[in-house]
């Protein structure tokens, strides 16, 4: 279990020179955005524009500050996303592009490496107490919050993360005053989930 906090995450261009992401963690460890297993980040949208593509990755999009956005997928109907809304899942290599809704947005980004890794991004509401997992989870602080398991607890700060795996044995118990993204990396093909 470890906990990675907001200010030292690591800031780079998008895939497609469009703006920033600030990528919170990638595996393996050190990957690019070409060859990575698995990769959880943050992009400010800052503009109308299109999303960089990514072949054999699915990518589930959450709002995280901000106006919100209309999302355009090829092959489907655009879907506006805001800060009320769910997780939203996608295939990262179908064509895709933003439209601000109401001024600047930021979105977490999880991407998963098709027959390497699936994921799936759970919005709760806190508190809230989480059964132990073997799963890989990271827990990402929206606001401020308190994650205690068994007679531990850790605090975390706005937009840190919490990364665990099967060696926490208890429920996670998370409080504060607003919702926790939960982020779920399953290894396929019998691949270690190791953060």
């Amino acid at each position: 279990m470890k906990i990675l906090r907001a200010s030292d995450y690591r800031r780079m261009p998008w895939k497609n020179g469009g703006g920033e992401t600030v990528e919170i963690a990638v595996f393996p460890v050190g990957a690019s955005i070409e060859d990575f297993d698995w990769r959880v980040s943050m992009a400010t949208i800052a503009s109308d524009g299109a999303f960089s593509t990514f072949p054999d990755v699915d990518r589930t999009l959450s709002i995280l500050s901000g106006g919100g956005i209309e999302l355009t997928i090829e092959g489907r109907r655009p879907v506006s996303l805001d800060l009320r809304c769910e997780p939203y899942p996608f295939p990262a290599d179908t064509v895709a592009a933003a439209k601000l809704l109401n001024g600047e947005t930021t979105d977490l980004n999880v991407m998963t490496r098709r027959g390497r890794f699936s994921h799936r991004v759970i919005k709760h509401p806190t508190p809230v107490s989480l059964p132990a997992s073997s799963d890989l989870r990271l827990v990402l602080a929206t606001a401020g919050h308190t994650i205690a398991f068994g007679s531990e607890k850790a605090d975390l700060g706005p937009l840190d993360c919490l990364v665990c795996g099967a060696e926490v044995t208890s429920d996670l118990v998370i409080s504060g005053g607003s919702a926790v993204l939960v982020i779920e990396l399953n290894p396929e093909s019998g691949i270690s989930p190791s953060a």
